[in-house]
This record gives structure tokens, C-alpha cells and sequence, in this order.
């Protein structure tokens, strides 16, 4: 005699019954699987208006559904900007007098205005909190890359100066963040953001454009070079 022993469970009666086992305790979370399933199918069912309308709300409103909102956004507004045209016809255009807007930049100074008079601006009204202003800001933030030293680029938030620079550092921009401290230009006003205007070396609005906008696009880039050069 060896003395050795047989492990427990290792005879043919105790591989059966843990077979059993495991096969009931299979069924067991199966049955109750397809039983939550069949119960999550039948509340889908029965209430899916009313999970359409709530997710709908969330979508529209709340921030978890701002990366949706400014990815539909941002695809519409790369197609309109292929097909409408930005530019203002020549008789259409109103000539910018008015250069008396105080401002102050991201660091608190103060910046007039009226020191930018004689070049091409490009002034972006827009938020932290505007879908829409969200979607449009990588497109010009290229722009900004490309054409920085050329046309003088006002972004003006209309925004809290702590979110403005929590955002900026998040994703990664670099744009010029102005913030008014006086009343506005008459024709530098608008009630809607995103707006956009760029206006030429001799105070002619050439752009407006309230909505996003692919701005760097190769309509934008021949606009900016006919009046840069």
C-alpha cells in the first residue's frame, strides 16, 4: 500500500453531480437572463416615446449631448460652406466708421479697437457653452494658424474668463480671447452666436456670418488673400 488517496470528486459519482451542477447553474442564469431580457424588451416597448422625448432632451439641452450636437453641427456646417457663398456683394456691403470699442484681452489689458483700424480683422463672436460656436473653432483655429501676422484675429467670448480658459487649455488653442468692456460698433452687433465678420483694410464688412462655418475652407483662404495682398 502506497497510502496515497483519491482527490474528492474525482470518482465517476462525483464528476456526474458536478456536471449536474454546473449545468443547472448554467440554466439557472440563463432562464433569468432571457427573463430580464424579455422584461427590458417589454419596457422598451411600452415606453419608447417617452425615451425618445427624454433622450431627446438630453440631447438638446444638457452638456452630455454637446459632443453630438457639435459633431451634427460641424457636418452641416462643412456642406453649406461649399455651397453658399460667404463673400457680400460689392453693392451689399456697410462701411465700418465706428472703431470706438474698448476691449480687454485674456491677459486683463486693455485693447482698443481702434488700433486695429487700416487692417483685415476677422472678429468670432462665440461661447464656451454655444454647440454650434464649439463645432466651428478647430476649423478656425487652422485658419488662425495659417494666417496669423496677416489678418488680426479678434475671438470674442462671451463667456466667464475662468471656463474660456479651462476650455482653451482642454482642447489645445492658442486663438486671441478678447473680452468687451464697452458697447459694440451698431455694425458690429449682433443678437446670435456664432457670428462672424471679417472686414477689410478700408472698413468694409466683406463677411458676415451668423452660424458655424468650415473657416478654413478655400473659399474662405481666396477671400482673406485677395484682401491681405
Amino acid at each position: 500500500m502506497t497510502g496515497s488517496h483519491e482527490v474528492e470528486g474525482s470518482t465517476p459519482f462525483g464528476s456526474t453531480l458536478k456536471n449536474r451542477l454546473n449545468f443547472q447553474a448554467i440554466f439557472f442564469i440563463y432562464f433569468h437572463v432571457s427573463l430580464y431580457q424579455k422584461k427590458f424588451m417589454d419596457f422598451i416597448k411600452k415606453h419608447w416615446g417617452n425615451i425618445l422625448f427624454y433622450g431627446f432632451l438630453i440631447f438638446m439641452f444638457t452638456p452630455a449631448g454637446m459632443p453630438v450636437r457639435s459633431l451634427l453641427i460641424k457636418g452641416v456646417s462643412y456642406l453649406t460652406s461649399r455651397v453658399e457663398n460667404l463673400e457680400i456683394d460689392p453693392d451689399e456691403r456697410l462701411q465700418l466708421t465706428d472703431y470706438d470699442w474698448q476691449l480687454v484681452n485674456a491677459q486683463g489689458q486693455p485693447v482698443s479697437f481702434s488700433g486695429f483700424k487700416g487692417k483685415v480683422i476677422l472678429i468670432n463672436n462665440w461661447a464656451t457653452w454655444c454647440p454650434p460656436c464649439v463645432a466651428e473653432l478647430p476649423s478656425l483655429q487652422k485658419l488662425y494658424d495659417n494666417y496669423n501676422g496677416k489678418v488680426q484675429f479678434l475671438f470674442i467670448a462671451h463667456d466667464k474668463p475662468e471656463k474660456v480658459e479651462d476650455f482653451l487649455q482642454k482642447k489645445d488653442y492658442y486663438i486671441p480671447v478678447y473680452y468687451t468692456t464697452g458697447p459694440l460698433p451698431q455694425l458690429l452687433q449682433t443678437p446670435s452666436i456664432p457670428t462672424t465678420f471679417i472686414i477689410d483694410k478700408k472698413g468694409e464688412i466683406v463677411v458676415k456670418k451668423t452660424g458655424a462655418a468650415d473657416w478654413n475652407s478655400n473659399q474662405v483662404h481666396k477671400i482673406l488673400d485677395k484682401y491681405v495682398n
